[in-house]
């Protein structure tokens, strides 16, 4: 446990080392990236939390309305599931319903206005849960070229340093090829999570999709029956 602190603060320190010693156009470099990475950051954790929440409310929605007798009973509860998608397209369809209640229309229309309106909602409620997913993408798609221009601009400061220089050694290269290093390093830091959880948050948007459409085909099942 000592070994792997005392590495860590190694570690750690001759990082900051590195990023002190490196050049104003690295250090710009690096701070665009920390703020990419941030506001990524931010954004999984603030999905992550709205996904798990509308999960579990999700499915306790569809046990209430499982065991509802009416449409009504579960219109009175609804309010207490909203973080559930489910929630938007019930309310949709219910809305449509009450509309549609002492209209001289026929009963297919009526279903068929019903599926509309639920339709209305799922896309409303998927575009509420896309919000700031494509920073995500663009953080994994401009992040890696950020680093690489930090990692071409330390290469041209290295071979600056060598030909100030006027000899190839270490001392003349190393300022030039460490800001090429960890601009590319910081690069991928902030590529990496971006990437991995677009796709999983995309993959969970896509279950919610699934889901609320089978809700919606539920939801006309139970409206034809009464």
């Amino acid at each position: 446990m000592e070994i792997t602190a005392f590495l860590a603060s190694y570690v750690g320190g001759e990082v900051v080392s590195l990023i002190r010693q490196s050049g104003f156009v690295a250090q710009m470099v690096l701070v665009t990236l920390l703020g990419f990475s941030i506001f990524s950051w931010a954004i999984i954790f603030s999905k992550w939390g709205l996904f798990r929440r509308a999960h579990v409310q999700s499915g306790r929605f569809l046990r209430a309305y499982r065991k509802a007798q009416r449409l009504q009973d579960i219109a009175a509860v609804a309010e207490q599931f909203k973080p559930s998608p489910l929630v938007t397209v019930f309310e949709g369809g219910w809305e449509e319903l009450r509309r549609q209640q002492g209209a001289a229309t026929p009963a297919d229309r009526k279903v068929i206005a019903i599926q509309r309106a639920a339709s209305i909602a799922t896309s409303e409620e998927l575009t509420r849960l896309e919000r700031r997913l494509p920073w995500l993408a663009t953080t994994g798609a401009v992040t890696p070229f950020i680093g690489l221009f930090g990692t071409v601009w330390g290469i041209i400061d290295a071979f600056h340093g060598l030909g100030t220089a006027g000899g190839a050694t270490l001392r003349a290269v190393a300022p030039g090829i460490s800001e090429a290093l960890i601009t590319t390093a910081a690069g991928l830091f902030a590529a990496i999570p971006a990437v991995i959880a677009y796709n999983l948050l995309n993959n969970q948007i896509r279950e919610f999709g699934s889901r609320m459409d089978d809700f919606t085909l539920e939801l006309l099942n139970t409206v034809e029956r009464s």
